[in-house]
């Protein structure tokens, strides 16, 4: 369904024609009558150019998606959670920079207290619960309160607060908490009263759960991998998030109309005019963190500062059970454009920077960023490399023609970009860190080969990689003295280490689910860990930890929850 709308502010009627020809042809291929899509909005100087759904909002009732279906915005959501805080920072009721501990007292101290601002620009150090609740879980929904239980039992860190920044759910889940305390009411209520009714955003609400029906809202639909879509009869099944309070990390729900209401506000607020707050307030929330050591981030309150193609844009991606979204604005140009899909393979990052390339086609000044081929890298195909510091691990791999990353594991995807001098994993495109390797320490070896040591740096900060065996030890050998029951106070859960047919398999017994890892040996002392089931995108690193050769417990490590210890129970 699409409405009448008048041409963008410097586009002329027949330049207005080409743009709507472009998206229309970008976006078709998931307008399909037997599959979930999408709804996005674009607007140019305040002027509609595009509004337009794509795809089913159920395929269950077969109804269509359309440009006011409300959607999820995942962690969208999170600047408006920033923003929430700041209006009651303007009124004194919150310390933003005062340790944490200060609102939220349940908070352990390790390696010294965040501030709330360090949990809003993710330096604070802190692991996610997330991932948390995933690795002890897998995809079971578990109760109100179960987060913050979580975040608050962990006995360990990441990092020290502000020296690295990895991308945190857990700590806006506590910011969320903080800003409860210091309003007397519930986040949903001091959004809907405070950002959403004053901009007349009224398709808008923080929704903290998938188990609740709201009118108007599209199914989240999670697509399931075709063996396991056959034996089960259809192609998907319903997303549901693994919590029942997603407060300001990633809750709200809204409509493309609403949120091209809120990036023209953004816009203006950013330029000074603020309807919202004032303008200290916008200028904290589009001024980029930087660590203890000086090291710059892309990283602001809620928003990414990026660039595409010589231009500046703020924006801030969002990732749920099922669906996606992705919100941008272009200031020097006047450009707002929003994103939301309910399941299709789409990746809304890369169609909102197919979009800008479309609208300003005459006015961006950069070519588009090659590829990083991997005829220059053949060396690194396969290579794996484990961090000094951090115990990541990160892989190397052909990704079509790219050269490809991984983490814990295949398979490789091409996120790398050439930056002159450097390769980089950006922030925006890992959701986790920010990573840089310079290209001279990527060159091969004298023999070769892939290079025995590379540096690298993880938001600033060095860092070592060290080459892991090019053939890895017999998983089910290597795996016998693991064999074993563990425990991991952090996470609350037993831990049990067996070889089940011809697969070693760690299994997780939580208070309110399972999951199951098969691990794989890339050393003697390290393994990668995979979640069994096909839908639960666990991917783990284990190190064995050992005293006079015997093992007395291991660490897993995922993207946001590093270094979690399972000590060993007796036999």
């Amino acid at each position: 369904m699409t409405r009448k709308t008048k041409s963008a502010a410097g586009l002329k009627p027949a330049a207005a024609a080409g743009c709507t020809a472009a998206l229309d042809a970008l976006f078709q291929p998931f307008n399909s009558g037997d599959a979930p899509g999408l709804v996005v909005g674009v607007a140019q100087h305040g002027a509609l150019l595009y509004r337009r759904g794509f795809g089913m909002a159920s395929i269950e009732h077969a109804v269509a998606n359309t440009p006011a279906t409300r959607m999820r915005i995942g962690s969208t959501s999170k600047h408006f959670t920033c923003l929430a805080a700041l209006l009651l920072a303007e009124e004194g009721r919150l310390d933003l920079d005062a340790p944490a501990t200060i609102h939220l007292p349940e908070l352990k101290t390790q390696q010294g207290v965040p501030t709330l601002r360090q949990m809003m620009d993710h330096t604070s150090g802190l692991r996610c619960y997330l991932d948390l609740l995933m690795l002890v879980g897998g995809l079971a929904v578990h109760p109100v309160g179960r987060a913050f239980e979580m975040q608050t039992r962990q006995t360990a860190v990441n990092f020290a607060p502000g020296e690295g920044q990895i991308y945190c759910n857990g700590g806006y889940h506590l910011l969320s908490v903080a800003i409860q305390r210091a309003s007397g009411v519930p986040l949903a209520q001091f959004m809907r009263e405070r950002l959403f009714q004053p901009l007349g955003m009224l398709g808008t609400e923080l929704a903290p759960s998938d188990m609740t029906i709201l009118p108007g809202m599209a199914t989240l639909h999670l697509a399931l991998p075709p063996a396991v879509a056959k034996a089960a009869g259809g192609g998907y099944r319903r997303g549901i998030f693994m919590q029942e309070d997603v407060l300001g990390e990633g809750g709200i729900v809204s409509t493309v109309d609403d949120m091209l209401a809120w990036t023209a506000h953004l816009r203006r607020a950013v330029g000074g005019q603020p309807q919202l707050g004032n303008a200290d307030t916008w200028q904290q929330m589009v001024t980029p963190a930087c660590l203890n050591n000086g090291q710059p981030t892309p990283y602001a309150l809620g928003l990414m500062v990026t660039e595409h193609r010589g231009a500046a844009t703020l924006q801030h991606a969002g990732g749920v059970v099922g669906g996606a979204c992705q919100m941008v604005t272009v200031p020097e140009y006047g450009l707002d454009l929003i994103l939301m899909t309910n399941g299709p393979a789409a990746n809304p990052v890369q169609l909102a920077k197919q979009i800008i390339d479309v609208v300003l086609a005459a006015q961006l000044k950069r070519p588009p960023p090659k590829p990083v081929s991997l005829r220059s890298y053949k060396h690194l195909d396969g290579a794996q490399y484990q961090a000094r510091r951090t115990g990541l691990r990160f892989g190397f791999a052909a990704a079509g023609k790219q050269l490809g990353i991984s983490l814990f594991g295949p398979p490789a995807v091409p996120l790398l970009v050439d930056d002159g001098d450097t390769l980089r994993l950006r922030f925006e495109d890992a959701v986790l860190g920010h990573f840089a390797w310079s290209k001279g320490d990527l060159a091969p070896g004298t023999d070769g080969a892939a290079p025995a040591t590379l540096a690298f740096t993880d938001a600033g900060v060095p860092d070592q990689l060290d080459l892991l065996p090019s053939t890895p030890p017999d998983t089910l050998k290597a795996g016998r003295a693991l064999l074993g029951r563990y425990h991991c106070d952090d996470l609350g859960a037993t831990v049990a280490i067996a070889v089940e047919g011809s697969q070693l398999v760690l299994r997780l017994h939580g208070d309110y689910g399972q999951n199951a890892l098969a691990l794989t040996a890339v050393s003697a002392d390290a393994f990668f860990a995979r979640a069994l089931d096909p839908l639960n995108p666990s991917a783990l690193g284990l190190t064995v930890c050992r005293q006079r050769r015997q093992v007395v417990g291991v660490k897993l490590s995922s993207g946001r929850a590093r270094q979690l210890h399972f000590e060993r129970l007796p036999h």
